[in-house]
């Protein structure tokens, strides 16, 4: 069996948890800018992590709009995110980034990655920015909302290798 694992991250937790599960596997291992749904056709199994953003998962259309041309047996997408792993929140990740149709061929996991306001493009410092403001206007926050405020300050990492035996 061929494995590739590939990866977009912008602020490395994702590559962590790619090249643990690579080396785990002994899999090829590509950042998503390297690797083309052609070459990706030739892999038996296939595994793409990225970095939620907004609920979107980074970087996941090179799955998703290639699906037909992938031969791969299984395929697996994983997200990560700071938030705290929960059903509902998996389950509302799968709706918002796969159809029906693609979850028969796609399995999909969530893996808690971490924070790190320093690593972020410009642009989406911006957008972090927005939320940081949005969220103090609000007149009572939850407590995942106050730990996003307080990851502004300071990075955080829940990545464990740990994770990936679940």
């Amino acid at each position: 069996m061929k494995t590739a694992v590939v990866y977009r991250s912008k602020t490395g937790f994702t590559k962590k948890y790619a090249q643990w599960i690579a080396a785990e596997l002994a899999a090829d291992l590509f950042e998503d800018s390297k690797i083309g749904a052609k070459r990706l056709a030739d892999y038996d199994t296939i595994i793409y992590g990225g970095g939620l953003y907004a609920g979107g998962i980074s970087g996941v259309k090179l799955i998703t709009k290639n699906l037909q041309q992938l031969k791969a047996e299984k395929i697996v997408v994983f997200a990560t995110g700071a938030t705290p792993e929960r059903a509902e929140t998996t389950e509302e990740l799968r709706k918002q980034n796969f159809t029906p149709g693609q979850l028969e061929r796609i399995r999909f996991f969530y893996l808690r990655g971490g924070f790190d306001y320093n690593k972020l493009s410009p642009f989406n410092k911006l957008l972090m920015n927005l939320l940081k403001w949005s969220l103090k206007r609000k007149p009572q926050l939850t407590a995942d909302e106050r730990g996003m405020l307080a990851a502004y300050d300071t990075p955080l990492d829940f990545t464990r290798e740990g994770h990936l035996k679940k």
